[in-house]
């Protein structure tokens, strides 16, 4: 099975995320290319690794007016609840379904970096935020109302949401 292998394709410019995704390729390389008396060890570091990872961006995103609940936060959740399922699998015998799973993370993982997380850094650094402090440098940045969706053209606006009359009022 072929390994996801850190590129300069994953890389968003900021070092905080990018050192932070680089450490989960090589976990996730970990996994996939651990033998069976290690592979759940590995699983759940990786495991350990996305918890923080996830909760650091939903807390950055929180910081700088994205939605709680949008669909990049969202997205976290729901990986997060697959790889908790697929430990318990794991613990029952089932290794096939956490090879399977990191496989799938593989694939997974490219395309969320590539939209999600970039729309998310493109963000951070239009507000100039800190991790470190916490501090938004530039909040004359900061959008009016809070971000929905992931933050992308892509995704529909706060007011695409709702349903709307024929004058095109929402309802």
């Amino acid at each position: 099975m072929s390994t996801l292998q850190w590129s300069d394709s994953l890389a968003l410019g900021l070092s905080f995320m990018d050192d932070t995704h680089h450490e989960f390729v090589d976990l996730l390389a970990d996994v996939v290319n651990a033998p069976d008396d290690k592979l759940l060890a590995a699983w759940r570091t990786l495991i350990e690794h996305t918890e923080d990872h996830f909760g650091r961006e939903d807390q950055w995103m929180r910081s700088t007016r994205f939605s709680a609940g949008n669909c990049h936060s969202t997205q976290h959740d729901v990986i997060l609840q697959v790889m908790r399922e697929g430990d318990k699998r794991g613990q029952a015998g089932d290794l096939a379904v956490v090879r399977q799973m990191a496989h799938e993370l593989g694939i997974w993982f490219p395309q969320h970096a590539q939209s999600m997380d970039a729309a998310l850094a493109l963000h951070l650094r239009s507000v100039r935020y800190d991790p470190a402090t916490g501090i938004v440098h530039s909040p004359q940045s900061l959008p009016q109302e809070v971000i929905h969706g992931c933050g992308g053209a892509t995704c529909s606006s706060p007011q695409s949401d709702k349903a709307q009359t024929a004058d095109g009022v929402p309802v």
